[in-house]
Protein backbone atom coordinates (compact mmCIF):
# COMPACT_ATOMS: atom_id res chain seq x y z
CA UNK A 1 0.00 0.00 0.00
CA UNK A 2 1.64 4.02 -1.09
CA UNK A 3 1.84 5.69 2.16
CA UNK A 4 4.16 9.33 2.00
CA UNK A 5 6.19 9.62 5.04
CA UNK A 6 7.80 13.05 6.43
CA UNK A 7 11.44 11.93 6.63
CA UNK A 8 13.01 15.34 8.18
CA UNK A 9 10.77 18.65 9.63
CA UNK A 10 13.88 21.13 8.78
CA UNK A 11 12.80 23.41 6.30
CA UNK A 12 14.40 23.74 3.35
CA UNK A 13 14.63 27.55 2.42
CA UNK A 14 14.69 25.71 -1.07
CA UNK A 15 15.38 21.64 -0.98
CA UNK A 16 17.05 20.29 -4.19
CA UNK A 17 19.27 17.53 -5.65
CA UNK A 18 18.51 14.47 -3.60
CA UNK A 19 20.61 11.98 -4.18
CA UNK A 20 20.94 8.22 -2.95
CA UNK A 21 24.19 6.50 -2.57
CA UNK A 22 24.10 2.69 -2.78
CA UNK A 23 28.15 2.50 -1.18
CA UNK A 24 27.49 4.42 2.43
CA UNK A 25 23.18 3.68 2.16
CA UNK A 26 23.01 7.38 2.94
CA UNK A 27 21.15 10.33 1.04
CA UNK A 28 22.49 13.45 0.39
CA UNK A 29 20.52 16.70 -0.71
CA UNK A 30 20.78 20.40 -1.00
CA UNK A 31 19.45 23.29 0.20
CA UNK A 32 20.35 25.78 -2.67
CA UNK A 33 19.92 28.70 -0.51
CA UNK A 34 20.89 27.34 2.45
CA UNK A 35 23.48 26.98 1.17
CA UNK A 36 24.11 23.73 2.36
CA UNK A 37 24.90 19.96 1.39
CA UNK A 38 23.05 17.71 4.01
CA UNK A 39 23.02 13.69 4.50
CA UNK A 40 21.39 10.86 6.71
CA UNK A 41 20.15 7.24 6.59
CA UNK A 42 17.02 6.07 5.22
CA UNK A 43 15.16 6.88 7.99
CA UNK A 44 16.36 10.32 8.39
CA UNK A 45 18.83 9.86 11.07
CA UNK A 46 22.48 10.43 11.58
CA UNK A 47 22.02 13.91 9.89
CA UNK A 48 25.07 15.72 8.54
CA UNK A 49 25.52 19.04 7.08
CA UNK A 50 28.02 21.34 5.40
CA UNK A 51 27.89 24.84 4.35
CA UNK A 52 29.12 26.37 0.99
CA UNK A 53 29.56 29.92 0.23
CA UNK A 54 27.23 30.54 -2.59
CA UNK A 55 23.77 29.77 -3.50
CA UNK A 56 24.07 25.40 -4.76
CA UNK A 57 22.08 23.77 -7.80
CA UNK A 58 23.10 20.33 -7.50
CA UNK A 59 25.90 17.72 -5.81
CA UNK A 60 27.98 14.59 -7.25
CA UNK A 61 29.95 12.34 -5.00
CA UNK A 62 33.16 11.61 -6.12
CA UNK A 63 34.54 8.27 -6.47
CA UNK A 64 37.80 9.09 -4.55
CA UNK A 65 35.96 10.42 -1.97
CA UNK A 66 33.62 14.23 -1.07
CA UNK A 67 31.82 15.92 -3.71
CA UNK A 68 31.19 17.98 -6.71
CA UNK A 69 29.36 21.09 -6.26
CA UNK A 70 27.70 23.08 -8.62
CA UNK A 71 27.59 26.36 -7.10
CA UNK A 72 26.43 29.79 -8.31
CA UNK A 73 29.49 30.68 -10.51
CA UNK A 74 30.64 27.31 -11.55
CA UNK A 75 32.20 23.95 -10.54
CA UNK A 76 33.65 23.40 -6.84
CA UNK A 77 34.91 20.41 -4.87
CA UNK A 78 33.47 20.15 -1.36
CA UNK A 79 35.23 18.12 1.08
CA UNK A 80 33.44 16.22 4.01
CA UNK A 81 36.27 15.67 6.20
CA UNK A 82 37.06 19.13 6.47
CA UNK A 83 34.08 21.29 4.78
CA UNK A 84 36.84 22.42 2.82
CA UNK A 85 35.19 24.14 -1.24
CA UNK A 86 37.63 25.01 -3.32
CA UNK A 87 36.88 26.33 -7.20
CA UNK A 88 37.06 24.35 -9.98
CA UNK A 89 36.03 27.27 -12.59
CA UNK A 90 33.69 29.35 -13.27
CA UNK A 91 30.91 28.30 -15.94
CA UNK A 92 29.51 31.69 -17.42
CA UNK A 93 32.16 34.30 -16.22
CA UNK A 94 31.18 37.90 -16.05
CA UNK A 95 27.60 37.02 -16.48
CA UNK A 96 25.49 37.80 -13.44
CA UNK A 97 22.11 36.30 -14.43
CA UNK A 98 22.44 32.68 -14.74
CA UNK A 99 23.98 30.33 -11.85
CA UNK A 100 24.34 26.76 -12.07
CA UNK A 101 21.50 24.58 -10.93
CA UNK A 102 20.21 20.69 -11.20
CA UNK A 103 23.01 18.32 -12.59
CA UNK A 104 23.35 14.19 -12.86
CA UNK A 105 26.44 11.88 -12.97
CA UNK A 106 26.31 9.95 -16.29
CA UNK A 107 26.92 6.04 -16.96
CA UNK A 108 30.36 6.70 -17.65
CA UNK A 109 31.32 8.77 -14.52
CA UNK A 110 30.86 12.37 -16.02
CA UNK A 111 28.96 15.21 -14.17
CA UNK A 112 26.41 17.09 -16.21
CA UNK A 113 24.75 20.51 -14.82
CA UNK A 114 22.95 23.21 -16.42
CA UNK A 115 21.86 26.70 -15.48
CA UNK A 116 19.47 29.31 -14.60
CA UNK A 117 18.33 33.08 -15.12
CA UNK A 118 17.94 33.95 -11.60
CA UNK A 119 14.97 35.52 -12.44
CA UNK A 120 13.76 32.47 -14.45
CA UNK A 121 12.39 34.45 -17.55
CA UNK A 122 15.06 35.11 -20.13
CA UNK A 123 16.98 32.01 -21.72
CA UNK A 124 20.57 32.88 -20.35
CA UNK A 125 21.36 29.42 -19.04
CA UNK A 126 23.53 26.51 -20.60
CA UNK A 127 24.13 22.93 -20.39
CA UNK A 128 27.51 21.86 -19.02
CA UNK A 129 29.69 18.52 -18.85
CA UNK A 130 32.30 17.87 -16.21
CA UNK A 131 35.00 15.27 -17.61
CA UNK A 132 36.81 13.37 -15.14
CA UNK A 133 39.74 15.39 -15.95
CA UNK A 134 37.70 18.30 -14.85
CA UNK A 135 37.66 19.98 -18.13
CA UNK A 136 34.45 21.48 -18.65
CA UNK A 137 32.59 21.81 -22.54
CA UNK A 138 29.31 23.56 -23.25
CA UNK A 139 26.62 21.08 -24.78
CA UNK A 140 23.60 23.51 -25.00
CA UNK A 141 22.50 26.87 -24.09
CA UNK A 142 19.30 29.48 -24.48
CA UNK A 143 17.87 27.54 -21.48
CA UNK A 144 15.92 29.67 -19.38
CA UNK A 145 15.68 27.51 -16.25
CA UNK A 146 18.40 23.53 -16.05
CA UNK A 147 16.55 21.27 -14.18
CA UNK A 148 15.98 17.06 -14.18
CA UNK A 149 18.89 15.78 -16.17
CA UNK A 150 18.76 12.21 -16.04
CA UNK A 151 19.62 8.87 -18.43
CA UNK A 152 18.11 6.29 -19.74
CA UNK A 153 19.01 2.43 -18.31
CA UNK A 154 21.38 2.20 -21.66
CA UNK A 155 23.00 5.87 -20.87
CA UNK A 156 21.83 6.36 -24.67
CA UNK A 157 19.09 9.04 -24.02
CA UNK A 158 19.34 12.46 -21.74
CA UNK A 159 16.22 13.62 -20.51
CA UNK A 160 16.23 17.31 -19.64
CA UNK A 161 13.91 19.80 -18.43
CA UNK A 162 13.76 23.87 -19.45
CA UNK A 163 11.25 24.67 -16.30
CA UNK A 164 10.98 27.95 -18.07
CA UNK A 165 9.39 26.26 -21.29
CA UNK A 166 7.63 23.61 -19.35
CA UNK A 167 9.38 20.97 -21.61
CA UNK A 168 11.40 17.86 -21.03
CA UNK A 169 13.68 17.49 -23.79
CA UNK A 170 15.25 14.07 -25.28
CA UNK A 171 18.89 13.67 -26.84
CA UNK A 172 20.60 11.56 -28.36
CA UNK A 173 23.80 11.29 -25.93
CA UNK A 174 27.36 9.66 -27.04
CA UNK A 175 28.34 7.80 -24.09
CA UNK A 176 31.77 7.80 -25.58
CA UNK A 177 32.31 11.05 -25.79
CA UNK A 178 29.35 12.92 -24.06
CA UNK A 179 28.20 14.60 -26.84
CA UNK A 180 24.36 15.41 -26.96
CA UNK A 181 22.61 15.68 -30.64
CA UNK A 182 18.96 15.70 -32.03
CA UNK A 183 17.18 18.00 -29.04
CA UNK A 184 13.04 17.03 -29.38
CA UNK A 185 10.74 17.45 -26.73
CA UNK A 186 10.11 14.24 -24.96
CA UNK A 187 7.54 15.80 -23.25
CA UNK A 188 5.21 18.92 -23.02
CA UNK A 189 3.48 20.56 -19.21
CA UNK A 190 1.59 23.00 -21.39
CA UNK A 191 -2.11 22.68 -20.06
CA UNK A 192 -1.18 20.61 -16.54
CA UNK A 193 -1.10 21.70 -12.90
CA UNK A 194 2.50 22.70 -12.65
CA UNK A 195 6.16 22.79 -14.27
CA UNK A 196 8.83 19.99 -14.85
CA UNK A 197 11.17 19.68 -12.05
CA UNK A 198 13.94 17.25 -11.16
CA UNK A 199 13.10 14.39 -12.39
CA UNK A 200 14.81 10.26 -12.83
CA UNK A 201 14.43 7.15 -14.37
CA UNK A 202 13.57 3.68 -13.16
CA UNK A 203 14.66 0.30 -14.03
CA UNK A 204 12.03 0.01 -16.75
CA UNK A 205 13.50 2.81 -18.42
CA UNK A 206 10.37 5.49 -17.21
CA UNK A 207 10.78 8.90 -16.47
CA UNK A 208 9.54 10.43 -13.28
CA UNK A 209 9.11 14.01 -13.22
CA UNK A 210 8.42 15.71 -10.07
CA UNK A 211 5.68 18.78 -11.15
CA UNK A 212 6.50 21.66 -9.04
CA UNK A 213 3.84 24.04 -7.98
CA UNK A 214 1.56 21.17 -7.98
CA UNK A 215 2.83 18.50 -5.50
CA UNK A 216 2.52 15.48 -7.95
CA UNK A 217 4.64 12.85 -9.12
CA UNK A 218 4.18 12.19 -13.03
CA UNK A 219 5.56 8.94 -14.37
CA UNK A 220 6.16 9.15 -18.49
CA UNK A 221 6.61 6.07 -20.49
CA UNK A 222 9.82 5.63 -22.98
CA UNK A 223 7.37 7.21 -25.69
CA UNK A 224 6.74 10.45 -23.33
CA UNK A 225 3.12 9.45 -22.66
CA UNK A 226 1.78 9.66 -18.90
CA UNK A 227 1.56 6.54 -17.53
CA UNK A 228 0.95 7.39 -13.40
CA UNK A 229 0.33 10.39 -11.13
CA UNK A 230 1.01 10.31 -7.71
CA UNK A 231 -0.19 13.18 -5.42
CA UNK A 232 2.13 14.59 -2.37
CA UNK A 233 1.37 16.30 0.84
CA UNK A 234 2.50 19.63 -0.43
CA UNK A 235 2.72 21.60 -3.45
CA UNK A 236 5.87 22.89 -3.29
CA UNK A 237 8.02 19.65 -4.48
CA UNK A 238 11.09 20.12 -6.53
CA UNK A 239 13.11 16.66 -7.26
CA UNK A 240 13.35 12.98 -6.23
CA UNK A 241 15.20 9.88 -6.38
CA UNK A 242 14.99 6.49 -5.54
CA UNK A 243 17.01 5.23 -2.78
CA UNK A 244 16.89 2.77 0.29
CA UNK A 245 18.79 -0.77 0.17
CA UNK A 246 16.33 -2.04 -2.17
CA UNK A 247 15.96 1.57 -4.39
CA UNK A 248 12.40 1.06 -4.28
CA UNK A 249 11.49 3.88 -1.85
CA UNK A 250 11.19 7.57 -3.66
CA UNK A 251 12.64 10.52 -1.93
CA UNK A 252 11.08 13.76 -2.50
CA UNK A 253 12.49 17.27 -1.45
CA UNK A 254 10.45 20.29 -0.93
CA UNK A 255 10.66 23.96 -0.48
CA UNK A 256 9.39 26.67 2.22
CA UNK A 257 10.85 29.85 0.66
CA UNK A 258 7.59 31.85 -0.96
CA UNK A 259 6.75 31.70 -4.59
CA UNK A 260 6.05 34.69 -6.24
CA UNK A 261 5.17 36.32 -2.94
CA UNK A 262 2.80 33.93 -1.66
CA UNK A 263 3.16 31.34 1.09
CA UNK A 264 2.75 27.81 0.64
CA UNK A 265 -0.42 26.15 2.12
CA UNK A 266 0.75 23.49 4.05
CA UNK A 267 3.18 23.58 7.08
CA UNK A 268 5.29 20.97 5.43
CA UNK A 269 6.33 23.04 2.84
CA UNK A 270 10.18 22.53 2.79
CA UNK A 271 10.77 19.08 4.65
CA UNK A 272 12.04 15.80 3.06
CA UNK A 273 9.79 12.77 2.26
CA UNK A 274 9.56 9.17 1.87
CA UNK A 275 7.48 7.84 -0.75
CA UNK A 276 7.14 4.03 -0.04
CA UNK A 277 5.18 1.43 -1.39
CA UNK A 278 5.25 2.62 -5.52
CA UNK A 279 5.75 -0.92 -6.57
CA UNK A 280 8.72 0.46 -8.86
CA UNK A 281 12.64 0.40 -8.60
CA UNK A 282 15.35 2.88 -9.28
CA UNK A 283 18.91 2.38 -11.00
CA UNK A 284 22.08 3.06 -8.85
CA UNK A 285 23.46 6.31 -9.24
CA UNK A 286 26.86 6.52 -10.51
CA UNK A 287 29.93 8.47 -8.63
CA UNK A 288 31.95 11.21 -10.59
CA UNK A 289 35.53 9.67 -11.67
CA UNK A 290 37.12 12.81 -11.45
Amino acid sequence: MLRIELLTDQRDSLGEGPLWDVDEQRLYWIDSYGPAVHSCDARGGERKSWPVPEPIGSLALREKGGAIVALRSGFFTLDFATGAVERICETQPGELRPRLNDGKVDRQGRFLAGSMDFEESDPVGALFRLDPDLSVHELDRGIVCSNGPCFSPDGKTLYFADTGRRVIYAYDYDTATGAVRSRRVFASFEGMRGLPDGATVDAEGFVWSVEVYSGRLVRFDPNGVIDRIVNLPVESTTSLTFGGPDLDVVFVTSMARPYQGSYHRHREAGGLFAVIGLGVRGLPEPRFLG
